[in-house]
């Protein structure tokens, strides 16, 4: 039986993998993204609409849309995220830190709380957050990056928590360095300084994650998996990357 899965930032990476992965499977989409003009490319015939976490009545919008359209949702993937600048605690202005804390973690508030009631008062679901390994070991440049993705953490446990009987599982998947949009979002389009981040290794690619996603996703009702902790074979830490010569 085919699920209703709502995906955020869907329009490229990872969640564009994640729709194209539960689609292959025979899944109802609905996606939303910013740049909902790139949204119609991901999956043919998914229903699509413009999605800013940021703007709670975009938010709204999205949500009640989707379910008019295929009915409650059985599995939210909350991949829209970003990281944005590498500026150290000392040296920031304050711009960068707050668009990451209102899209990675409020943005992320914003639409879950929207979707649980309607899970709940249908049987259950699945809620999917999009981590990072940042959120589990900080590094330099990235502390609000990092602390943005560390506060998924008592948010998914919290959920855990606070659905207990009511048939909802929750699932992080935290993956290290995944070659996307994300370097070029993180230095403002710069493309020449975005390649510098992967060179010399294999990192993983947004199919990767999206694998591990659908593997959760798969699991018996009964299984949950809480957190998918994943990383390319050349990587052991944020700092610790091996690379090629």
């Amino acid at each position: 039986m085919s699920r209703h899965v709502v995906v955020t930032g869907a329009s490229s990476g990872i969640g564009a993998a994640c729709a194209q992965a539960f689609a292959a499977q025979g899944d109802r989409l609905s996606l939303g993204a910013r740049r909902v003009n790139r949204l119609p490319d991901v999956v043919e015939g998914a229903f699509c609409h413009a999605l800013d976490v940021t703007d709670a009545s975009s938010v709204e919008q999205f949500v009640a849309a989707a379910i008019a359209k295929h009915g409650p949702i059985d599995v939210l993937v909350n991949n829209a995220g970003l990281a944005r600048g590498t500026e150290k605690i000392a040296e920031g202005t304050g711009e960068a830190w707050r668009e990451m804390i209102e899209t990675n973690v409020l943005g992320l508030l914003e639409v879950t709380r929207r979707v649980l009631p309607n899970m709940t008062a249908n049987g259950g679901g699945h809620v999917v957050v999009i981590g990072s390994i940042a959120g589990h070991k900080a590094y330099v440049g990235g502390g609000v990056y990092c602390a943005s993705k560390r506060a998924l953490q008592p948010i998914c446990e919290a959920m855990r928590m606070e659905t207990l009987g009511q048939n909802v599982r929750v699932t992080s998947v935290d993956p290290g360095m995944v070659d996307t949009e994300f370097s070029i979002v993180r230095f403002h389009g710069d493309e020449d300084k975005a390649k510098q981040v992967y060179k010399g290794v294999r990192p993983l690619v947004a199919n990767d994650v999206a694998d591990c996603v659908l593997f959760a996703a798969n699991r018996p009702a009964h299984v949950n998996l809480d957190t998918i902790l994943v990383m390319p074979t050349d990587q052991a830490s944020p700092q610790m990357v091996h690379r090629a010569e």
